[in-house]
């Protein structure tokens, strides 16, 4: 459940200020001549993500319900975005800007569906909206897990549009401010990696992991790893409230969901064993996520199969939880014609986040950034841009230490 911010003294203020003359604004029905903006009023689940409409002057209260303080008052014809799914009595969870909590259902209705709000009675302004989610374009992108010193941050980010990097701070790779000039002003969308199928015995999280008892076997190839159980409570709280939130806090843009594919393993695999109750832990993990970073991009890497296309948690199908998705090696190494199968499925879903086009990316490796390999990279995005998917050829899965500029070799 979502709480006053203690941090902000201000926002306790005016929340018991406002809590004080609650009637000021529609909440709970008690203006009566604000009835007439519950046409289409909203009831029931939600899509977590889902654009909302204020339809009055209404409360965005700490709790849901009218005991509750007053975080602020949301203008009307105010665009929040849905928090969680189901609603708690009558109230949503839901974002507006920086702040969550919690509205009256009766003044709320999709945005998709909702007229064109008339002139709002003057309040308080809310702060400028996040990026959101969704990708406004899909590319080019590149990928890459070195540091940022000694790249030319600029060209990097005029060159592509969405940029997946290693934010931990425990990497030192970036720094705040090399991270916002990445972000170009908002041109560019940044994620970070975000390992949650395994973890590595460099992280400077990996005596936590360990403590949760989720860890199973050493990933082959990769003996500084182990997978997860998924399924383990203790370790999707690690994820979502340590490892993710710490990452949240260098102003990325959103997660790139790494090793997930765990949830395909079976039960009897050497490689990551993954039973029915992992497996489903893994899409749980991903609501969990959701519900903390309703406004962030979480793009899923491989894992790319029927469970996870149509499979569901918590009420609602795991795709709407989603901005996007990747696949490695589609096209790579003799091509993997299972993984192209199952992009062109998600493909063929049609889906799209916050009116923007789910966004479909491959990586493939080409051995090399060289312009030995550039006639090889550009075979591979030929084939990637055939099937409509945004493409980025980098040298080996094990490497990625900085970005592949093919148009200079």
């Amino acid at each position: 459940m979502a709480v006053l911010d203690r941090s902000r003294p201000w926002v306790v203020a005016l929340s018991l200020a406002l809590g004080a003359c609650a009637g000021s604004a529609a909440d709970d029905g008690s203006v009566a001549d604000d009835s007439s903006a519950t046409s289409g009023a909203l009831s029931g689940s939600i899509v977590v993500g889902t654009e909302l409409l204020t339809t009055a002057n209404v409360n965005l209260r700490s709790g849901p319900d009218t005991a509750h303080p007053v975080i602020r008052v949301l203008p009307k014809g105010t665009t929040v975005i849905a928090a969680r799914a189901a609603p708690d009595g009558t109230f949503y969870d839901v974002r507006a800007g920086a702040d969550e909590g919690w509205v009256h259902g009766a003044y709320l209705v999709p945005k998709n569906a909702a007229p064109a709000p008339g002139p709002a009675t003057p309040g308080p302004a809310g702060p400028a909206p996040a990026a959101g989610r969704g990708f406004p374009d899909p590319g080019p992108w590149a990928s890459f897990y070195g540091p940022g010193a000694g790249l030319d941050l600029a060209k990097l980010a005029s060159t592509f549009r969405i940029i997946n990097i290693d934010a931990d701070p425990a990497a030192g790779n970036f720094t705040g401010a090399q991270i916002t000039t990445l972000k170009a002003n908002g041109a560019n969308r940044v994620i970070s990696y975000l390992n949650i199928g395994s973890c590595e015995t460099y992280r400077s999280y990996w005596s936590k992991c360990v403590a949760t008892g989720a860890l199973t076997t050493t990933y082959d190839g990769y003996p500084d790893e182990k997978w997860a159980d998924l399924s383990n409570v203790a370790y999707q709280d690690l994820m979502v409230n340590d490892v993710a939130a710490t990452l949240a806090a260098r102003n990325v843009d959103g997660f790139f969901l790494d090793n997930l594919e765990v949830v395909e393993h079976g039960a009897s695999s050497t490689n990551g064993p993954c039973n029915a109750a992992c497996a489903q832990g893994g899409l749980d993990l991903v609501w969990k996520l959701r519900q903390r970073f309703p406004g962030l991009l979480i793009v899923m890497q491989n894992a790319t199969g029927a469970f996870t296309r149509n499979g569901t948690t918590h009420g609602v199908p795991y795709r709407t939880l989603l901005d996007g998705i990747s696949h490695e090696e589609v096209y790579s190494n003799g091509g993997d014609a299972q993984a192209r199968s199952e992009m062109l499925a998600w493909k063929a879903l049609g889906l799209s986040v916050a009116g923007r086009p789910f966004w479909l990316a491959v990586e493939d490796y080409a051995g090399a950034c060289s312009s030995a390999k550039k006639s090889a990279a550009q075979s591979l995005r030929s084939k990637a841009q055939a099937d409509g998917l945004s493409s980025y050829v980098t040298d080996e899965s094990g490497k990625q230490q900085a970005p592949c500029y093919w148009s200079d070799l």
